[in-house]
């Protein structure tokens, strides 16, 4: 049996070499101690970060069913000057646009991002890909579909995609785009 320091700084290590979230179940596995015990103690550590009284520069986050690490969204502002430092790192408002259709008609089609938006989008596509914003999720009659991706979730700063603000109701809705269907 492992006690609570040795497995808070076992989750510490293994949670600041991750490259994406981890699932509590992962890392379970890893230590070799019930998921109980790592969702209780994963618990513990993110309510111990996020102390308002102590503010630190990192904090544990939940996201897409996985833990990890990241740079506290207190100091963004310092962080993104220091990485960036000049660099546009900006998307231009034809990725937004595109990426604002695939986070929430997602898995979406290239051909039906191009019809909502009116402009052909494939190389807008490759770039969210390349960024790693959007990922292919499956096939649709021959056709890619793509969803955003979990580095999508994690730079806007969100858990799930229930996160999204309910802008929804204002895109049209797949079936009635000529073309493609769902």
């Amino acid at each position: 049996m492992v006690n609570e320091a040795s497995l808070r700084g076992a989750l510490e290590a293994v949670l600041m070499v991750v490259d994406e979230p981890v699932p509590a179940a992962e890392l379970a596995a890893a230590l070799e101690v019930p998921v109980a015990e790592v969702d209780g103690a994963l618990t513990s550590l993110r309510d111990e970060y996020a102390d308002p009284e102590a503010p630190r520069g990192f904090e544990l986050r939940e996201v897409d069913g996985g833990w990890r690490i990241y740079s506290s969204r207190l100091f963004a502002d310092v962080v993104g000057r220091f990485i960036v430092d000049g660099q546009s790192a900006r998307l231009s408002q034809a990725a937004l646009e595109t990426l604002a259709v695939v986070a929430y008609r997602q898995p979406v089609t290239r051909g039906q991002v191009s019809q909502v938006r009116g402009v052909n989008v494939d190389s807008v596509m490759k770039t969210l890909a390349a960024r790693g914003l959007v990922t292919e999720v499956g096939e649709l009659g021959g056709a890619v579909l793509y969803g955003t991706s979990t580095e999508f979730l994690e730079r806007m700063g969100m858990s799930s995609l229930d996160d999204l603000p309910p802008l929804a109701p204002y895109l049209p809705d797949l079936a009635d785009i000529d073309g493609e269907s769902r």
